[in-house]
């Protein structure tokens, strides 16, 4: 397996974000895949038919993607940790377009060799960011508030859990791969690689729409985790049981359902219809009667249940049917 060796203040001074530019990665590789996950295949649908179009019409690029991407592997000149969590797309691009073509073509001869005849060329970091510009703008730009919204309720919930359970309860779950092991060694791989000495260096966590994670470092001090982004095939709760619906209303109740996962104030608005000023109302009474608890991550503020709210709905789906039922609630290495 392989371990990353850290001591307490890597660890106290370890930051969750999001990545434009990990976030476009996951898009790309669930595009070049054929056999997408049940929650990412409607997204796919709408968008391969353009990105092989894309590819057909630049045999450069297209020789790219088949060289950088492994079902185990991508080539490290993608995958640079950003420098800070919530940068944007352009400026996580400048290290790749700064590099070489002698760089580009040495990263992906370490994926698949014998490089094509398409890579001799100039130009392969300018183009491979072209690419990834497209994916960003043609697939993701448009609903990157909605996704963004999702990928801070998902830290907003671990930073939550780590002050509960500790790294254990955080890293357990996380991908793949990946556990809290104790003294002071974090897994990050079930394959077999030398240990890597973090100690003095920094770890950044990015949370992704994408299919399994990877990791990504550039040497010898920043080390990054990207991975998939929790609640992606869960769907939120419409019909509150009639027992919460007398206690709370129907519109609170519908609010409270909408929160078992952190969730913001605009996406309550958006999932129910209710005005704005509405759903600040509820959520406050909500939170001072103790059924909800909050947290500000960046300029969203997420709410979800306390265990009393959990204990509350419990008992309110546990009754008997005609009372009304639950509304129902690799390394980068492989991405």
């Amino acid at each position: 397996m392989a371990v990353l060796l850290v001591d307490a203040e890597v660890m106290a001074q370890a930051r969750f974000g999001t990545s434009q530019l990990a976030e476009t990665l996951g898009a790309l590789n669930i595009l070049r895949r054929g056999q997408p996950l049940p929650w990412h295949r409607e997204w796919r649908d709408q968008h391969v038919d353009a990105f092989h179009g894309y590819l057909d019409g630049d045999p450069v690029t297209a020789a790219i993607v088949t060289h950088a991407i492994s079902s185990s592997w991508m080539a490290d000149f993608l995958t640079v940790p950003p420098a800070r969590p919530d940068m944007t797309l352009d400026d996580e691009l400048l290290a790749l377009e700064s590099l070489p073509d002698e760089r580009i073509r040495e990263d992906l001869a370490f994926v698949r060799s014998p490089l094509t005849k398409e890579l001799r060329g100039t130009g392969l970091a300018s183009r491979t960011a072209a690419l990834l510009r497209w994916v960003w703008h043609h697939t993701i730009e448009r609903d990157w508030p909605r996704r963004q919204s999702v990928l801070h309720a998902d830290v907003v919930s671990r930073i939550s859990r780590l002050s509960r359970d500790g790294w254990s309860g955080v890293l357990n779950d996380m991908r793949p791969g990946t556990r809290w092991l104790g003294d002071g060694r974090l897994q990050f791989e079930e394959r077999p690689y030398p240990p890597y000495d973090l100690r003095g260096g920094e770890l950044r966590f990015f949370a992704a729409h994408c299919r399994g994670g990877w990791t990504s470092w550039r040497l010898p001090d920043r080390f990054g985790i990207v991975y998939p982004v929790t609640g992606v095939f869960a769907a939120t709760a419409s019909d509150a049981p009639d027992p919460l619906r007398r206690l709370l209303g129907n519109a609170r109740s519908e609010i409270l359902l909408q929160a078992a996962e952190p969730v913001s104030t605009t996406a309550i608005v958006a999932r129910t219809g209710l005005p704005l000023g509405t759903v600040g109302g509820h959520l406050r009474v909500l939170t001072e009667a103790g059924l909800l608890q909050k947290r500000r991550s960046g300029r969203e503020v997420f709410y979800w249940w306390t265990d009393t709210a959990q204990a509350l709905i419990a008992g309110a789906s546990t009754r008997p049917p005609s009372l009304g039922p639950d509304g129902g609630l690799s390394l980068h290495r492989g991405a």
